[in-house]
């Protein structure tokens, strides 16, 4: 996959105020509705899948996609970090009709610490190079971070979705900015769903604009014990309730959506296999 915006290619030499202008302009080009031209309901898991190894799910794409009327391919992102974090591992795993069908790797070193807000500029240039090593084009990418739900709109989902011109949806694991529309209680039932509005703390969207939503995948049985909810948000071609619908259907008995589940797996078992 090549860059359809390549000004926008993240950047690590740029200066805090250069990256964060950067982000403003990705926002205002980022399109937060549903702009895509497959069926959405297709992508569901009733079960896990297993990764399985890479020999076993390197398709021929001339031979085996777009030959019949497959399902959206669904490329699940997610990152490890080698040499204690000189090195950013970027792993993509993608999926059609809820099966494996390719996946991809880089490594790319870090040029900048984490900062809260800036991850995009961190970790940014190896997921753009993992995806370009992917034999298919992807129709929607789900990525390990924020989307929408990002102090200037444009979080990683955003920035690398822009950047491709791919539909992408963030589904991260705590909460940016942003204020719950009404309190999240410690026990969120499973299926539940409360919208994120954007407040203070997001300086491009308007006061009370539904920017994602904290959406409950899976809730143990017993009260004793409860699992968080993830916070999700569209990057680019989706709306908020069909980015909350996807990640809710493709949780197949884990907290965690299955493109996102596979590719955390991958990019930990490619850490395992440099590091030796």
């Amino acid at each position: 996959m090549d860059p359809v915006r390549p000004e926008f290619v993240p950047d690590p030499s740029l200066s805090r105020a250069e990256m964060e202008t950067l982000q403003r302009e990705i926002a205002d080009t980022a399109t937060f509705r549903d702009d895509f031209a497959f069926d959405p309901t297709t992508i569901a898991f009733d079960s896990p899948v297993d990764l399985g190894a890479d020999a076993q799910q390197r398709l021929n794409a001339d031979a085996q996609h777009r030959l019949t009327d497959d399902g959206p391919i669904v490329a699940g992102v997610d990152q490890a970090f080698l040499d204690d974090g000189d090195r950013a591992l970027s792993a993509v795993v993608a999926l059609q009709d809820g099966a494996i069908i390719d996946r991809a790797y880089a490594a790319v070193d870090t040029e900048i610490p984490y900062i809260p807000g800036l991850l995009s500029f961190r970790e940014g240039g190896a997921i753009l190079a993992a995806l370009s090593n992917l034999s298919v084009e992807p129709d929607l990418l789900v990525v390990d971070g924020s989307g929408r739900i990002h102090f200037r709109e444009a979080g990683l989902a955003t920035h690398i979705g822009v950047t491709l011109g791919v539909p992408a949806i963030g589904v991260a694991k705590n909460l940016l900015c942003g204020t719950p529309a009404k309190p999240i209680p410690d026990r969120l039932p499973e299926g539940a769903r409360i919208p994120i509005e954007a407040d203070g703390t997001v300086e491009t969207a308007e006061s009370g604009t539904v920017i994602g939503h904290a959406v409950q995948t899976r809730q143990y049985e017993s009260g004793s014990t409860s699992i968080n909810p993830l916070y999700v948000s569209p990057g680019h071609r989706v709306s908020a309730e069909t980015t909350a619908d996807i990640v809710a259907q493709c949780a197949a008995g884990y907290k965690l959506s299955e493109p996102t589940r596979l590719a955390d797996r991958a990019a930990d078992q490619r850490k395992r296999e440099l590091e030796r």
